[in-house]
């Protein structure tokens, strides 16, 4: 008896897992889907406004294709509000699976962690080819089209890197460089357009 219901229990947690959580890959084969480098534009009189209770200050605009290496999404650490999930993106190189197939990437406590056992291409170039991006959706539409991105998919954004001021006296402030990385490496986006793309 105890056995039929164990085994009815894990039945159903893989039925809520197939329906609600697991989430497919899209994949491409071999080949870079994502050449192109993200643009950057420095903007040079930024004006600042008011979003969920935050003072947004655009920094520069940001446009970008990109390879959708992982994606988390957060709801209760202290950014959640402002941006509930992140992506880890990759072009160039890092949008060829014959490279991504062999490294590992997660996310977590808003870091992108990657590792290999053998480099399929140089470290720096994986360093300056992908980026973990804090996303700020604009609008309700694009909230629930990046909470519902696909790993794999490649991703046509739209926006600007921003600091964000908090009431409670919190800064967040983007990174404005493709080449950093460790600790305030990360893209703050207010992704104003969002749209999955076929690889060019």
């Amino acid at each position: 008896m105890i056995i039929a219901m164990k085994i009815k229990l894990l039945f159903a947690f893989f039925i809520v897992w197939f329906l609600f959580i697991r989430e497919d890959v899209v994949e491409h084969g071999a080949g870079v889907v994502a050449p192109q480098i993200p643009v950057q534009e420095k903007i040079t009189l930024p004006k600042s406004f008011s979003f969920k209770s935050y003072t947004i200050t655009p920094l520069a605009k940001f446009h970008l294709q990109a390879r959708v290496l992982s994606k988390e999404k957060y709801r209760l650490d202290h950014g959640a509000k402002l941006s509930p999930v992140d992506l880890a993106l990759g072009w160039g190189r890092m949008s060829d699976e014959e490279v991504l197939k062999e490294i590992d990437i997660s996310q977590s406590g808003r870091w992108y962690h990657w590792q290999t056992d053998r480099f399929p291409i140089p470290r720096r170039e994986i360093e300056i080819h992908s980026a973990n991006m804090h996303m700020i959706p604009a609008n309700e539409e694009v909230e629930d089209a990046l909470k519902s991105v696909r790993k794999g998919e490649i991703v046509k954004l739209d926006g600007y890197l921003i600091r964000s001021d908090g009431q409670d006296g919190s800064v967040w402030v983007s990174s404005l460089s493709r080449a950093d990385s460790g600790a305030h490496a990360c893209e703050l986006f207010f992704v104003e357009t969002f749209e999955i793309i076929e690889p060019t």
